[in-house]
């Protein structure tokens, strides 16, 4: 049986919550893509990061059905667990930094897959929808505190792969802080917490907390 850790990434204040995330730290025992991706579907996961090199950060990321070039959520959770000062990524070099209680990263909007931005009039709406049929990977979103930067949001990845909503999806809130042009602090899920932050030349902070919880 192939070893990894298991972390929560994106917990709530109190520690709970969260999305799982699939650590492989010796991505060496499985070199090959296609072993990978049945390993990453074996777990179940919305993402499993295999880890090719801890000292310069390299990785690779699955989902139970196909392999992405950046995703948020396994970035932040891999940032964590290697304490390294940048993930490569095959997108791009993600700046990382732990702050406090935070694990941030640091990317670009155009390494995060496409996703539709949904918006609602109120957060009672996003929390009334159901999940919708596969075809469409949708982020639903709408505005607690405007003035605040506060938003209750659920991610659909709409893929039929079992991950039918996404706890916690950092590559989404990197869109929308981009889209939006400031600071969010995200309710997503059940009770999980994204922070966002614009940075110059066009990139964007997303961070939150991580706990390791195997």
């Amino acid at each position: 049986m192939t070893d990894y850790d298991v972390l929560r990434v994106f917990c709530g204040p109190d520690g709970g919550y969260g999305n799982e995330l699939g650590v492989v730290r010796d991505g060496s025992v499985l070199p090959e893509r296609e072993d990978r991706q049945a390993f990453a579907a074996k777990l179940g996961f919305s993402e499993t990061v295999f880890v090719d090199d801890p000292e310069r950060g390299v990785i690779d990321i699955y989902t139970p059905a196909l392999r992405l070039p950046f995703a948020g959520h396994p970035c932040v959770g891999t940032a964590w667990l290697l304490d390294v000062p940048e993930l490569v990524t095959p997108a791009g070099v993600a700046g990382t930094r732990l702050d406090g209680e935070f694990t941030w990263i640091e990317a670009r909007p155009e390494w995060a897959p496409p996703r539709t931005l949904r918006q609602y009039a109120t957060a009672a709406e996003v929390d009334a929808l159901d999940v919708p049929p596969p075809g469409e990977w949708t982020y639903a979103w709408a505005w607690e505190d405007e003035a605040a930067g506060r938003i209750r949001a659920r991610a659909f990845p709409g893929r039929g792969d079992g991950i039918d909503e996404d706890e916690a999806t950092g590559a989404a809130a990197l869109l929308l802080t981009d889209r939006l042009g400031r600071a969010l602090n995200i309710t997503q899920g059940r009770g999980s917490q994204i922070l966002t932050a614009p940075q110059p030349e066009g990139w964007v902070e997303v961070g939150g907390r991580v706990f390791l919880e195997r």
